[in-house]
């Protein structure tokens, strides 16, 4: 039986979420079998591998169209001829407008043939018959240039998430008809994006793992993975009985499923968790998979438009990175960013509310940019004109504390200023460093501080990116520092840099970073959705944070312990924001050592592998903060 119950939730859930729909917005579901034909097709890179894909093409042979691609991991389901979807390219208004829209699964996928790689490493000269994603998605390209009917021999790309990847690698050493790409939550480099965060790894997403990792040797239509059943609803419990990360392992091996692929093995280990337990460090194997440092292989003949969420807990290192290095390498290249409210794929939903967890931003947001942006940069570079005069900013983006867009010729702003602020003594946030202190708190190996007060197992999480933090600010192992009720509205546009200097008892930390909007005692709530416990009078509004392993706080190749008591500098950079502080709320940062189970936990004693740590690593160390660290702000003047 084709499990494509299991390619939503796992697959779809990932890229989209699970937001309601504005049903007002959506043509009838007959519309794209009313309206276009679909032809699969295999299509043979230079190596010989075969490729699935799905060709859906208008019934309206009057004009030529240009041609939309997404290549994914996650399935071009359904299958089958007279199977269609209802829904094809980036949005109604491009499925509408006359597009021919192309869907491959890419090698070692689903019905595609190859042996899949996660994060495939690109070759940068390859050799005769060589192949990587880039060569793959060049290959197809020119394929369907020169066989599909009643293409114009222009052709674009989008992607969210994992496909947003794959757009990213189609416009290096890019195929002469690519003439525009959307990376959209692109994954950058598999260290800092989605399964590790600065080297920590995300034990949140551990049920992801197979997904990824499972072995499969020949084309299939139905799911041969499985995901780990946690068998209970508190996830923090789960994991914090499970113990060191070692006792994990037995998750990662499963039985053959029955589906058309057979193998002489009765088990098949994770080769994703294998990958990640066996190599610790940022190594070769993860430089190697890493995209963003290939920006300088992006010819100015493709348009790019970069686009993200302010409020995305899987990616948002890598459209930040994937968008600042084309600027940097490409000075002619057509390229622009666009970042919204959003979390993970949210401008691709039809909501009219707009709202990331408990938080409201306004209404009709991902729908503007769906027809006003999205569908406008494509129509320009494959149907227009395709000069730089598109008519679109260079940067459109959020201020997710005035709640209003905003465009600019550049990103950062130009009329940005660097300003330290310092962690002082009574819980203050001043401008100017009033001593250097330690102040002291105990990190409970047993009591780790929780990401969110929710009870509840997600397959990945997101909604704790806006979440409420008092729970956290309540706590003796959470530092906090605030400034007094601001006099002026306080906006900061840029990167974030914690400039810590710390001490430990033992010879290993981990240290997590959060900006905080902590809202007047008269705010009032303005999302129906808000959780039943919580009021926006006070709400602590989590704007960026991070976490940074301390291990690799000079080197993410070569680790290193803490001397214990020893005053250490730890720098973390926290991603861009676009946020104003208002008048009459209060700027908030927390600072704290665990994150759980978010992250996985720091044994704070320092050994080799922490995926192959003891039980009997693990200890309860006491932690200092000194009052000479500051955070540098990127603020707009």
């Amino acid at each position: 039986m084709k499990n494509y119950f299991l390619i939503s939730l796992i697959g779809l859930f990932l890229v989209f979420g699970c937001n309601s729909t504005d049903e007002k917005t959506l043509p009838k579901e007959t519309y794209v079998q009313d309206n276009f034909t679909k032809n699969e097709v295999t299509i043979t890179m230079r190596d010989g591998v075969k490729l699935h894909t799905t060709i859906y093409s208008p019934r309206d042979k009057s004009v030529k169209y240009p041609i939309l691609m997404q290549r994914t991991p996650y399935s071009s389901a359904p299958y089958g001829a007279g199977k269609m979807k209802t829904k094809i390219g980036p949005n109604v208004h491009l499925m509408k407008d006359g597009y021919i829209v192309v869907y491959q699964d890419v090698r070692g996928r689903w019905m595609s043939e190859g042996i899949y790689d996660n994060m495939r490493a690109y070759i940068p000269n390859k050799k005769e018959n060589e192949s990587d994603e880039v060569s793959d998605t060049y290959d197809t390209i020119d394929w369907l240039v020169k066989n599909v009917e009643n293409n114009n021999g222009n052709v674009g790309t989008w992607g969210i998430s994992y496909p947003g990847h794959y757009a990213t690698i189609s416009a290096i050493d890019a195929h002469p008809a690519l003439k525009a790409a959307s990376p959209q939550a692109c994954i950058g480099d598999f260290f800092f994006d989605d399964f590790h965060h600065n080297g920590a790894f995300l034990l949140s997403y551990f049920r992801a793992i197979s997904l990824f990792g499972t072995y499969k040797d020949t084309p299939t239509d139905s799911a041969w993975y499985s995901t780990p059943d946690l068998k209970t609803q508190d996830q923090y419990q789960f994991f914090l009985d499970k113990g060191p990360l070692k006792n994990l392992n037995d998750y990662f091996q499963y039985e053959k499923l029955d589906v058309s692929s057979a193998s002489n093995k009765d088990k098949i280990d994770d080769f994703f968790w294998k990958e990640i337990v066996e190599h610790p460090n940022y190594d070769s194997v993860w430089q190697s998979k890493g995209i963003i440092q290939h920006m300088d292989k992006v010819p100015s003949t493709v348009a790019t438009m970069i686009v993200g969420g302010w409020f995305d807990a899987e990616d948002l290192y890598g459209p930040l990175e994937t968008y600042k290095g084309i600027e940097k390498y490409g000075k002619n290249n057509y390229n622009t960013l666009v970042f919204g409210p959003w979390d993970h794929g949210g401008w691709a939903r039809n909501s009219v509310k707009n709202a990331v967890g408990n938080y409201y931003f306004g209404d009709s947001i991902s729908l503007k940019f769906q027809k006003e942006i999205e569908t406008k940069f494509f129509h320009h570079f494959l149907k227009g004109k395709g000069d730089k005069k598109s008519g679109l900013p260079e940067a459109y983006v959020y201020d997710s504390g005035k709640k209003e867009w905003k465009s600019y010729d550049v990103w950062p702003p130009k009329n940005v200023v660097k300003e330290n602020w310092f962690l002082s003594n009574n819980q203050e946030l001043t401008a100017s460093q009033k001593s250097s202190t330690a102040i002291q708190f105990i990190s409970d190996i047993k009591r780790p501080v929780p990401y969110s007060e929710d009870i509840k197992t997600v397959f990945t999480p997101r909604k704790y990116m806006t979440d409420d933090q008092r729970f956290a600010a309540r706590r003796p192992d959470v530092l906090v520092f605030e400034t007094n009720i601001l006099t002026a509205d306080f906006t900061l546009a840029g990167d974030i840099f914690a400039k810590l200097k710390v001490a430990t008892t033992g010879t290993a930390a981990d240290w997590i970073v959060k900006v905080i909007d902590v809202h007047p005692a008269d705010a009032k709530e303005n999302n129906d959705k808000i959780q039943d416990h919580l009021k926006m009078s006070n709400y602590h509004l989590m704007v960026r944070s991070e976490v940074m392993r301390g291990r690799f706080r000079n080197s993410f190749e070569f680790p290193e312990p803490f001397i214990p008591n020893k005053k250490t500098e730890v720098t973390i950079k926290l991603q861009d924001v676009f946020h104003t502080f208002k008048k009459g709320h209060k700027l908030q940062i927390q600072v704290q050592s665990t994150w759980f189970p978010l992250i996985d936990l720091n044994p704070q004693t320092y050994v080799e592998n922490i995926y192959k740590a003891e039980e009997k690593d693990f200890k309860t160390q006491t932690h200092s903060v000194f009052t000479d660290s500051s955070i540098e702000f990127s603020v707009l003047k």
